[in-house]
């Protein structure tokens, strides 16, 4: 529902043998795992949807997306009613999303962001890093040390997103297997554009490796 129709839902990486060791290992007690026809009738035609926060950054070459994470997301608070569900800042945009709907929803869950786990050589975790070959998983560095420059950049005290942008657009660009899909300095909480850094803002960035599309960022606290 959240894929759209020229992605990757078919080959998307699903290995629930996996994934139960490592839930169990965690101590999990339950894990939910319907199939399809469980969770979905062929007549089925009702969604959650929202304004705003789903235009940019994903939003702008995924049109449908967030249309589809809500929707799901909120069968599954129906079906399990949490009272807490931690979802990763690695998908800062779908995270901001779903608190958003959350409070404008009355949905009474606990909405929590679990910090971006990194590879030793900084590349963000994701189930798309299987897709890459060997040489297209070493070019995939190039996310986070474009990332690292700009904090560095910010830290340093620059505050023109102008510059900052540029750097990153730089540095990612040194890199021929790299095709930039965005690169955006928004407002964390509106997800907003902003030509200067006044208060907390999130660098985010979508960058295709061959036909791998991967996304990183961080949040700057002014």
């Amino acid at each position: 529902m959240q894929f759209g129709p020229k992605e990757d839902l078919a080959s998307y990486p699903r290995d629930l043998k996996r994934d139960s060791e490592v839930c169990e290992k965690a101590g999990t007690d339950l894990i939910f795992h319907p199939e399809n026809e469980e969770m979905y009738f062929n007549d089925f035609s009702t969604f959650v949807d929202m304004n705003g926060l789903t235009k940019g950054l994903c939003g702008k070459s995924r049109p449908i997306h967030f249309r589809g994470v809500c929707t799901v997301v909120t069968k599954l608070f129906n079906i399990v009613d949490p009272d807490r569900a931690y979802f990763g800042e690695k998908d800062a945009q779908q995270l901001a999303v779903i608190k958003r709907m959350v409070r404008d929803l009355n949905i009474d869950i606990e909405i929590i962001g679990c910090p971006i786990i990194r590879e030793e050589d900084g590349l963000a975790k994701s189930s798309r890093n299987t897709y890459l070959s060997i040489e297209e998983r070493t070019a995939a560095t190039i996310l986070n040390k474009s990332l690292t420059k700009a904090k560095e950049l910010l830290y340093s005290g620059e505050r023109n997103s102008k510059e900052i942008l540029a750097l990153i657009k730089e540095t990612i660009e040194s890199e021929k297997l790299a095709k930039i899909d965005y690169i955006e300095i928004v407002d964390s909480l509106s997800l907003k554009p902003v030509d200067k850094i006044e208060k907390s803002v999130l660098v985010a960035l979508a960058v295709y490796i061959g036909k791998t599309r991967l996304i990183d960022n961080f949040i700057f606290e002014v």
